[in-house]
Order: structure tokens, then sequence, then C-alpha cells
């Protein structure tokens, strides 16, 4: 690694075998063998994405009221064809962001405002109260925010145990969470049941859709049995969706929507004491890229209801089928019932660290669960044409495993 800055520019061409060498290590995500970090639909989404971006790839969303009102309409359009699937009522409000931590970090930050402004009370720690499965990016809103988290242990069946929240709920609890799905076992939580909860309790309700927000409504469409979650729900405040993930949309591009105007008000910024006037803004970054903006906006018109209810059922036909190939391997077993396209699964009686190290010695980058220790994969379509090549060596790997020795695997995203 040469640590020093040029002196000269290098020509085009080397810069251009230069990012091919380095490259070269990278793991073929292309042919299914990562199971995180891309998302894969067809070869024509992602053109329409990737052209949308890089024909606005120079604007700069923080400047869409002034300078690049293009940019503007489409984050308008984007985030009312989202309310609209997430049955926004009157006078919900979204808007854009760079990932699913910007928007669960808004949300909190929003919910915790608002708290405080109802107490009266402008240092008010409320806290947090989420299924264990619930995912890190709550923590780290809290740790920066300064607000306790506590975190609940799921049901048998790995849903947030809704009962066993209401029991932690406190006078300074502000916050509850759900998961559609939960990142670790893929399963939705039980939302109606957290809705009631939080009318009963007067407490803000957020749905952590990161994953799931773009797939879950066309899964229910094709008679998939996924609870209502969204603002059909009376206890949900806000929602966090990631366009960036089964939206299929380019990173960055996640959304955030508030029920309504009064709880969307904490979620941004303003500072009026700086000697260039008023700066405001709506998202943590100031900085965001149009092409984020412009890529989401050109996937969900190419793409529409239709043609997402056409991604759905191939991605849950073949999350059936990596299903039935998994149970079918003697002794492994798929954690809980899975809602979408994310797998865990793993076999009590095998040392399942040894069956990740078997699969990365095949060229697979395992994803691991801890608690059951077991494997751990978020599909897309890339994972569509390598399912046999990877339950055979899975079945290879798992016949290879020495016994179970209690330790639990780790892994580091």
């Amino acid at each position: 690694m040469d640590t020093r800055f040029p002196e000269g520019g290098r020509p085009r061409a080397e810069i251009d075998a230069a990012l091919d060498a380095m490259a070269a290590g990278d793991v073929d995500w292309r042919g299914g063998r990562v199971p995180l970090y891309v998302f894969g639909a067809t070869a024509e989404v992602g053109e329409v994405g990737r052209d949308a971006f890089m024909r606005f790839f120079t604007e700069n969303a923080l400047g869409a009221k002034r300078a690049f009102t293009s940019l503007r309409r489409m984050e308008e359009e984007v985030v009312a064809m989202a309310l609209d699937l997430f049955h926004g009522p009157e006078g919900a409000v979204g808007g854009m962001t760079s990932g699913g931590t910007e928007s669960i970090l808004l949300a909190v930050k929003a919910c915790r405002d608002g708290a405080r402004a109802r107490r009266g009370d402008p240092a008010h720690r409320g806290n947090l109260v989420l299924p264990v499965s619930a995912h890190p990016a709550f923590d780290k809103a809290a740790a920066l925010m300064d607000l306790p988290v506590r975190r609940i242990p799921v049901r048998a069946d790995l849903r947030a145990d809704v009962a066993a929240m209401a029991g932690a709920i406190d006078a300074d609890t502000i916050l509850l969470v759900g998961s559609v799905p939960c990142f670790p076992y893929g399963v939705v939580d039980p939302l109606p049941e957290l809705s009631e909860l939080a009318l009963s309790r007067d407490l803000w309700l957020h749905v952590d859709a990161c994953v799931g927000g773009y797939f879950a409504p066309f899964a229910r469409e094709l008679g998939r049995p996924i609870p209502e979650f969204d603002f059909a729900l009376p206890g949900v405040a806000s929602i966090s969706a990631d366009l960036h993930k089964f939206g299929f949309c380019p990173k960055p591009a996640s959304t955030v929507f508030f029920r309504d105007a009064a709880r969307a008000a904490g979620r941004g910024f303003d500072l009026d004491v700086w000697p260039n006037g008023r700066f405001a803004t709506a998202t943590f970054v100031g900085t965001r890229p149009g092409g984020g903006v412009a890529g989401a906006w050109a996937v969900l018109n190419f793409l529409g209801r239709e043609g997402y209810r056409a991604l759905a059922a191939r991605l849950l036909a073949m999350r059936d089928d990596y299903v039935a190939g998994i149970r079918a391997i003697p002794g492994m077993r798929v954690f809980g019932e899975p809602d979408l396209s994310i797998l865990a699964f793993g076999a009590e009686a095998l040392d399942m660290g040894a069956v990740a190290a078997g699969m990365e010695a095949r060229g697979w980058v395992p994803g691991l669960v801890r608690e059951p220790p077991g494997l751990h994969i978020m599909m897309s379509l890339l994972h569509e044409p390598v399912r046999e090549r990877y339950l055979g060596d899975l079945r290879e790997a798992a016949a290879e495993a020495a016994p179970a020795q209690g330790a639990a695997v780790q892994a580091v995203y």
C-alpha cells in the first residue's frame, strides 16, 4: 500500500487496471457468494437504477430546494409513493436518508424530542424497550443521545414477546420497537399486538421495516401470512424502510416516515446563530448524493406494484426451496418460520463454527448468528441460480463438522 500523496497524476488506463486488480480480491458477490451487503433483482432493474444515479451523479440533494428542484420533486414523489404503500394517513410525512441507521436515528430523535416537549423536561432520559432481536442501530441512536435501552428476550418462535415488553415499561419509557422482519431470524414481530400496547400506554411505536419495507407489502398481496405492520395500525408512530435493500435501488437510499408533522418535528437539525444565517436539514447528514434520490425514483417507477409483486413471488419461491433444502440435511433446522428471505439455521449436534469454516473454504462468506449458534443468509435474486451449489456445499460442510462443543459462533458486521 502506497501511503504517500501522489506527486503527479497517473494515466487513466493505469488507474483502471489498479482498480481491477484490487477488486480481484473481493468475494464474488455477483455469483451469490455473499450473504448480505448487496441486493440484486434483475439486470434490467440494476441498469435502470445505475443509469439514473449516474445521470445525477454530481447533484447534491442538500440543495434540492434552492438549486436542484428536480431532486426535490423526485424525493417528494418517492415519499408520496411509499406513504401510499404504507397506508399513510392524511398529514403523514417522510423523507429520504442515507440508510437504515440514519432513518432509525431520526425516528429515535423525533421521539425523544417529542417526549421531552410533552413532559416539559428538556433533559429527560427516556428509555427504549425493544426485542433482543431488534437492530443495533437503536442502541447506536441511544448511545448518541444518552438514552437507556432495555432489550427483552423473544418468544420461543423468535418473535417479540409483547407481554414481556409490557412488563419492562415504566414511567420513563418513550419508545417501543417491532421489526419487519428482524435481521437475526427473518421473522416479523407481532405488530398488531405491539400497536395495541403502544396505544394503551400512550407510547411511540417505531416499525423497523428497513429490511422488509419494500418486500412485505407485496408478499401480503401474494397471500403470504404477513401481519399488518404499517400506518394501518393506529399505534404506529414511525416507520423506517430501506430502498437500497429490497427496493432494489442504488445505495445510499432509505426512507423514514411519521404519522403526522407533529411527530416528525424533532427529526432534523435547525441552527440560527451562524454568520451565514439559518442552517436547517431534515437529516443528520448535510450533503446527500443526488444519484441516490434519482435512482430510487427511477426504480420505483420502472417496477411499480406489478414489478415488485413479480420479484416478491420469485424471492419467496426461492426462499421456500432453500428452506426445504436446508431441512433435508440431516440434523439441520431452520430457526423459526421465516417470513421473507432471511434464513437462520443450524444443527444442535454440530459445531456450527466448523460448518461456517467449511463453507468459507468452499468460497462462501458465511453469515453467522450467535444465539442459537448457526448460519445466516439474507437472500436476493443473486442467490437464486446458486441454490443447489450452496446446499450441496452446506451438506458437505455439515458432514465434515465435528460434534458441538458448546462454543458460540461469532460474527462482526
